[in-house]
Formats: C-alpha cells, sequence, structure tokens
C-alpha cells in the first residue's frame, strides 16, 4: 500500500450541460454565480464559489439514471429561501430538507440540466 504524501483538496469542478446559456441563467439567478467567457466557445469560469470552476457543454448525451460524477453540497444561510430559488430558476427540489445531528440541515436538488448537488444549511460552527 503506498501512503498519499497529504490529502487530495478538491481545486476545480466542471458542471457538464446539455443547454449551456440555461444552466448559466440557472446558477446565475439562484445562486448568484458569476461566469467569464474562457478557452472553447460555449466553455465559462465560474467565479465567486470559493472554488475555481467550470460549465461547459456535455461530451456525451445522458442516458439511464443514476449518479454520474462527484456530488457537490453548497452550503447556504437560508435553506428555505435557497429551495424556492431553485424552484423559481427552473430547477427540482428532489428531497425534503432533513437534519444531520451536528451538521446541519441538507436537501437535495437537480439543476436544469438534470446535474444533483446538495443544498446544506450548516450550523454555524461548522462554517467555513
Amino acid at each position: 500500500r503506498q501512503e498519499v504524501p497529504m490529502p487530495a483538496m478538491v481545486r476545480h469542478f466542471a458542471i457538464h450541460a446539455d443547454d449551456v446559456p440555461r444552466a448559466k441563467r440557472f446558477y446565475e439567478r439562484t445562486f448568484d454565480w458569476k461566469f467569464e467567457p474562457w478557452g472553447p466557445p460555449g466553455f465559462y469560469q465560474v467565479h465567486g464559489v470559493g472554488l475555481l470552476g467550470a460549465l461547459q457543454e456535455r461530451g456525451e448525451p445522458l442516458a439511464g439514471t443514476g449518479l454520474r460524477g462527484f456530488e457537490v453540497t453548497l452550503g447556504v444561510d437560508d435553506l428555505d429561501a435557497a429551495l424556492a430559488a431553485v424552484r423559481a430558476n427552473g430547477g427540482t427540489v428532489v428531497s425534503a430538507p432533513y437534519v444531520i445531528d451536528g451538521v446541519g440541515e441538507l436537501a437535495f436538488v437537480e439543476d436544469t440540466e438534470g446535474n444533483r448537488l446538495g443544498v446544506m444549511r450548516y450550523e454555524r460552527e461548522l462554517q467555513p
């Protein structure tokens, strides 16, 4: 067994979309994210999320169901307001909020492209 010299830190994420302009509008309106065109057409860097990210066209169409890729959870101050914004901007709430003792309150949503993400109100002492 080889030891890892240090923990692998998340440094970048990418949101894959069938309709990039639609996904861009969803994240701008729902979470107030900012996007900057970068590289090839239809590719954007995501700013204001505490981590370098990208929004880009999906490389191959989705078929079937089930999670593909990493699950990301976004920390929010007001879970009810975040879920209302998800609905108002074309997303779907896929699980009712539930409490994780000692951590916070979590719900799962899907964006306009069918990507699933967690939205969580963390307990204050756990806020980054």
